[in-house]
């Protein structure tokens, strides 16, 4: 007999894979020239642009500094990506900026509190979701939702850094009130910073089109500074950073209260989930020539990153994309070229904070405008638009509640939407007749023109999803339609099950009864290609397994009708088999 055999659970654990310094193992000497020249071109890279990150979240510059180190060394140490780049980053500040605007005074000491309380929080989550294997977390959020989120942060970007780059002061409150009073101060623009802005981020653009690895931000920065000392633009209305102050940060936890933990507890989450589903995208995009990618090896090593980061008092840190791109495409051998990045980052801002006294806000504006229109996924929106209409809608209405609702809420909105997305096409399953394909032994949905064919006494139903609560009842509904417009003829029914991955409860209770139902017709039910083993192991454990009968479970259709069709089945019966 062609049967399935029970599915067993096994599980092992490689502790050996969670050493510290994975994505360093396996390092040789020859790789030392890769790892430096792809740690030098992080370095220029990442120097404004984290300085124009910090800015954005409401820190000094120097605080993007401190979380890129921490960021680069603890990921070193406990993540496995060998080229993955992690630190402040332009996703993830609009989205705790704006929740921490809501309990603290931008850039006041509780508000640094604050943020290194957050960071701390994301970062157990992040890394207890990777020690625990949740990496299904990152898939929460569909494709569409994804770039109506990211859309929804570029107007963020936009929005806050519009007032740097003209000029202006900077606004406060909700962003289409911040667009409001923008458009209302036009006038006053100064046409010195909104040349040094659009020079930068035509130079970065510039750069990235003819090669990622040519640090365009560093350049443009280094030209805008040496314009503002040249042709004296401080006294011409252009405003400048002013030193930073030297030294290194100090550890320690941040002082805040119960109520403060309480409070940070829904942004904290919602940060989790946008880093998780970056850092899932980044690690899988980047697998240099080691195999599988260890999503949930990186999750620990990201949020790692975090906490390194709000024991220094900066704030939650996030895999980059596009520095990954940069190392991957340097010659990067390994988490090597991060640490020599990290280094000259760190030499910056303990020593260095006088070369930036004369950098342009401005300039600052001009690199961030340049990421919030790289982030903006315009082939995707096409992509959708053409292909998927009412996804297209999902993209909308995501990035609509990001601009104009409290950014927090905007998120839970697009997860919400996601999911909500997911299950209703799941509840849009219907159970479909197979026809059997002539001169084989395959079974196949009907076509137009239909070239299948019936058996007489044999209906093939197959059900093309998980079956769980969301469509349980029809499910059970279709099959049992199916049989009942059969009624006299059908004396087997197989449920082609391949695409049935998972049975919950109550998918199981549907199962009986649809199974119940097709006995009170006079047929007999056998199931055949269930391929899942938590599928095989849900059958035994509701009793279904039992109730059908071993002997009726099968791993082709084929098989089934074989030894259960029509003028078989009295050959059974006589044998004594039930």
């Amino acid at each position: 007999m062609d049967q399935i055999p029970q599915a067993k659970a096994a599980s092992t654990v490689n502790w050996r894979s969670w050493l510290p310094l994975r994505a360093l193992s396996g390092w040789q000497a020859r790789d030392l020239n890769g790892d430096l020249i792809a740690g030098l071109t992080l370095a220029a890279i990442a120097i404004p642009e984290q300085m124009a990150t910090a800015r954005l979240g409401g820190f000094a510059p120097e605080i993007g500094f401190f979380a890129f180190v921490a960021g680069s060394v603890a990921f070193a140490l406990f993540g496995a990506n060998r080229h993955l780049s992690v630190g402040a980053d332009s996703t993830i500040t609009p989205l705790f900026a704006g929740g921490l605007a809501l309990l603290a005074t931008s850039g006041s000491p509780h508000y640094l509190a604050l943020a290194a309380m957050l960071a701390l929080m994301v970062g157990l989550i992040v890394s207890l979701s990777g020690v625990f294997r949740l990496g299904w977390i990152a898939d929460l959020l569909s494709v569409p939702v994804t770039t109506g989120f990211l859309a929804g942060i570029a107007v963020h970007i936009i929005v806050s850094q519009m007032p740097g780059l003209l000029g202006l002061h900077s606004e406060s409150g909700e962003t289409l009130h911040r667009i409001g009073e923008i458009a209302g101060s036009l006038h006053l623009t100064n046409p010195w910073s909104l040349g040094l802005g659009l020079g930068v981020f035509a130079i970065v653009l510039g750069a990235e089109r003819i090669s990622a690895r040519i640090p365009g931000a560093l350049i443009g920065m280094v030209l805008a500074t040496l314009a503002v000392i040249v042709f004296d633009l401080r006294n011409r209305g252009v405003e400048v950073l002013g030193a930073l102050p030297n030294g290194l940060p100090r550890a320690g936890l941040p002082l805040v209260s119960l109520n403060d933990v309480q409070a940070l507890v829904p942004l904290a989450l919602l940060i989790a989930i946008v880093v998780m589903v970056q850092t899932a995208a980044t690690s899988r995009s980047f697998v240099p020539q080691q195999g599988e990618p260890d999503v949930n090896r990186d999750f620990v090593g990201v949020g790692a990153g975090s906490i390194a980061s709000g024991l220094f008092g900066a704030f939650a840190v996030n895999a980059s994309p596009p520095r990954t791109a940069i190392v991957s495409q340097s010659g990067g051998r390994s988490q090597l070229s991060g640490l020599i990045a990290a280094a000259i980052v760190l030499a910056l801002g303990a020593f260095g904070g006088g070369l930036l006294a004369n950098v342009p806000q401005a300039a600052l504006a001009g690199v961030l405008m340049f990421v919030a229109q790289h982030i903006l996924r315009w082939k995707v929106f096409a992509g959708v638009y053409r292909q998927a209409p009412v996804e297209f809608l999902l993209i909308l209405v995501t990035m609509a509640a990001i601009v104009v609702l409290p950014i927090a809420t905007g998120v839970a909105v697009g997860i919400g939407l996601s999911l909500l997305h997911g299950i209703w096409s799941a509840t849009r399953t219907e159970p479909i007749e197979l026809e059997h394909v002539p001169g084989t032994s395959v079974w196949w949905p009907p076509a137009k023109p239909s070239a299948g064919e019936q058996l007489p006494g044999v209906l093939v139903a197959a059900f093309q999803a998980p079956l769980s609560f969301v469509n349980a009842d029809r499910f059970k509904r279709g099959v049992c339609d199916l049989v009942d417009t059969r009624r006299e003829t059908v004396k087997l029914v197989v449920l082609e099950a391949s695409n049935i991955v998972e049975i919950d409860y109550t998918a199981a209770q549907a199962l009986i009864d649809t199974i119940l139902h097709c006995r009170k017709a006079g047929a007999v039910f056998a199931i055949a290609r269930l391929e899942s083993l938590r599928a095989q192991a849900a059958l035994a454990r509701f009793g279904i397994a039992e109730m059908v009968g071993t002997q009726r479970i099968f791993h082709s259709v084929d098989a089934a009708i074989k030894s259960l069709g029509p003028g078989k089945q009295q050959q059974q019966e006589q044998d004594g088999v039930p």
